[in-house]
C-alpha cells in the first residue's frame, strides 16, 4: 500500500534523500493540488539534508513538474500500462525519474536504481522496466511544428493556454513567450521605500558576496539570485519585500499619493498592500481585504514586517462590508494565474480552459462592486497575473459596460501611459500580467464603512 503524502518516516526508517523529498512535493502538488513552492519551502524547513542535496531536491521538484506535459508523453511510450492505470506514488516516481534521465546529468544507472529504492515493493519491477526502457531507448524528440499540441510538448504549457498566446502575441513570439513562461525566474525583490533606499539594499547585497541587478522597468526593484529571502541582509529589518517586478509595475501604475484613502479588495498575500501603504503613508488610508482569513493574516505579518500601516479585515471583495468613499483601487483579482508560472510550474497544466468562463464572471463581479467605493473622479486599476482574453479584454468590456459611470483611464506602462498593459516574460523579463485604469465620472453614494482590524 502506498504510504500518504504527507507522512514522515519514522527514526528507523531509511534516512530522507533529495529524491523522496522531492517525490513528497511532486506528489502533494499533483495529487492535492498544492502550490509548489509552498510544499517546497514546507519539507526544506523540515529538512535536514545537506545544502547540496536541498538544491537537488528543488531542481528534482521543479523540474519534474516544469517538464510533466513531456515526461508523461515518454512514459507512456515506454509503460505497459496507460497512465491512469498507474496508482498516484508509482506515477510521480516514473516522471522523477524520468526527469533525472532526460533533463539532468545523472548516470543512468544512479537515476534508476535510486529510484526505484522510492517504490513501494509491489511496484519496484514496474518502475525499474520502465525506467530502464526510457533509459535504454533514444527518447523520440519534442513534437515538431508550429502547432499548439507540439509548442506544448516543447515548453511545457497547455495546449489550450498555448491557443491563447496566439489570441493576444504576434505569431513569432508565441513559443517564445511559452517557453519564458516555463523558466525559473530570479528572486525578485521590491525595496521598501518606507525604510531604506535601493542604493542601500542593493549594496547590502553584494557586500554577502551575491549578484544583484536592478530591474529594468521599476527603480525600486533589485533581482538577485534563488535564495530564502529570510537569509537575506536586510529581511528582519524590512528593507524589502518579495514581489515580482510586475507587481510593483501595477501597483505604481494606480499613483497613490500621500493622504489618500486606498482600497485593495483582493490583498491576499500582502505585497502590493505594503507598497500601497507605503506610497500614502501616515496621513493616508490603507484597506486591505481577503476572502481568506489566512491570507488577510500575510497581509498583517508583511505590513508588520515593513513597518507600514494598513487596515485589515476578512471579506467576500463582491460583498464588502465598507461603504467608502475611496480615491484609489487596485482590484488584483483572482485569476488562472498562467502568468507566474515561472516560480509556480505546476501553473503551466495545472489551470483549465472550462473555469475562464466562472473566472471571469468572479473578476467582473469583484470590479462591479469595488466600484461602488470609489469617489467621483477616483481611480480604478485592475491587473492579473495571465493572459487569456476572457480575465483581461473581456473582463473591461463586461465591467464597462455594466459600469457606464467609469471611462479607460490611461495608467503608466513600460511603452508609455496606455489604458492598458500586457507584460511578458520574453520581452519584460516579468511574470505575464495585465493590467488596466479607470476613472469614476459619476458620484457614489455612502458614507464610510468600519469593521477592520489594524495592522501597526
Amino acid at each position: 500500500m502506498s504510504q500518504p503524502v504527507g507522512r514522515r518516516r519514522g527514526p528507523s526508517s531509511t534516512p530522507d534523500t533529495a529524491r523522496s523529498l522531492a517525490l513528497r512535493v511532486i506528489r502533494r502538488v499533483v495529487e492535492e493540488r498544492a502550490y509548489s513552492n509552498l510544499a517546497l519551502a514546507a519539507e526544506l524547513a523540515r529538512s535536514r539534508l545537506s545544502a547540496r542535496d536541498r538544491q537537488l531536491a528543488a531542481e528534482l521538484a521543479y523540474g519534474t513538474l516544469r517538464r510533466l506535459l513531456r515526461l508523461d508523453r515518454v512514459i507512456a511510450g515506454a509503460s505497459s500500462r496507460p497512465l491512469d492505470g498507474i496508482d498516484p506514488k508509482t506515477l510521480a516516481l516514473l516522471r522523477l525519474g524520468a526527469y533525472q534521465l532526460l533533463f539532468m546529468r545523472i548516470p543512468p544507472h544512479a537515476a534508476v536504481s535510486e529510484t526505484v529504492e522510492l517504490a513501494d515493493p509491489g511496484a519496484r519491477g514496474f518502475v525499474n522496466a520502465v525506467l530502464r526502457a526510457i533509459a535504454r531507448e533514444e527518447p523520440s524528440p519534442a513534437a515538431d511544428g508550429p502547432d499548439d499540441e507540439a509548442v506544448s510538448e516543447r515548453t511545457g504549457l497547455a495546449a489550450w493556454a498555448v491557443a491563447e498566446l496566439r489570441r493576444v502575441l504576434p505569431e513569432d513570439e508565441v513559443e517564445p513567450a511559452a517557453a519564458a513562461l516555463a523558466t525559473p525566474a530570479d528572486l525578485s525583490l521590491r525595496t521598501n521605500r518606507c525604510r531604506t533606499e535601493p542604493e542601500r539594499l542593493e549594496a547590502a547585497i553584494a557586500d554577502v558576496g551575491m549578484d544583484v541587478r536592478r530591474g529594468s522597468l521599476h527603480p525600486d526593484v533589485l533581482h538577485v539570485p534563488t535564495t530564502p529571502p529570510a537569509l537575506l541582509p536586510g529581511y528582519e529589518e524590512g528593507w524589502f519585500a518579495v514581489q515580482d517586478e510586475a507587481s510593483v509595475v501595477v501597483t505604481a501604475a494606480l499613483d497613490a499619493r500621500p493622504g489618500e484613502r486606498v482600497y485593495d479588495p483582493c490583498g491576499g498575500p500582502g505585497g502590493k498592500a505594503a507598497h500601497l501603504a507605503c506610497l500614502v503613508g501616515p496621513r493616508g488610508v490603507l484597506v486591505s481585504a481577503d476572502v481568506r482569513l489566512g491570507r488577510a493574516r500575510l497581509v498583517v505579518r508583511t505590513a508588520g514586517r515593513l513597518g507600514v500601516s494598513a487596515e485589515v479585515l476578512v471579506q467576500d471583495a463582491r460583498r464588502s462590508s465598507l461603504s467608502g468613499p475611496f480615491d484609489a483601487a487596485l482590484v488584483d483579482a483572482p485569476c488562472s494565474g498562467l502568468g507566474a508560472a515561472r516560480r509556480r510550474p505546476e501553473l503551466l497544466w495545472r489551470p483549465s480552459s472550462k473555469d475562464l468562463a466562472q473566472l471571469a464572471r468572479l473578476q467582473v463581479a469583484i470590479l462591479v462592486a469595488t466600484a461602488d467605493l470609489v469617489r467621483p473622479g477616483g481611480r480604478m486599476v485592475y491587473s492579473v497575473c495571465t493572459f487569456p482574453r476572457a480575465e483581461t479584454d473581456a473582463a473591461v468590456r463586461a465591467f464597462l459596460t455594466k459600469r457606464p459611470d467609469f471611462e479607460p483611464m490611461p495608467v503608466a506602462g513600460p511603452d508609455g501611459p496606455a489604458t492598458d498593459h500586457r507584460l511578458w516574460p520574453h520581452r519584460h523579463g516579468t511574470d505575464a500580467m495585465f493590467y488596466a485604469g479607470f476613472r469614476r465620472r459619476s458620484a457614489p453614494e455612502g458614507a464610510q464603512g468600519a469593521g477592520i482590524e489594524s495592522a501597526p
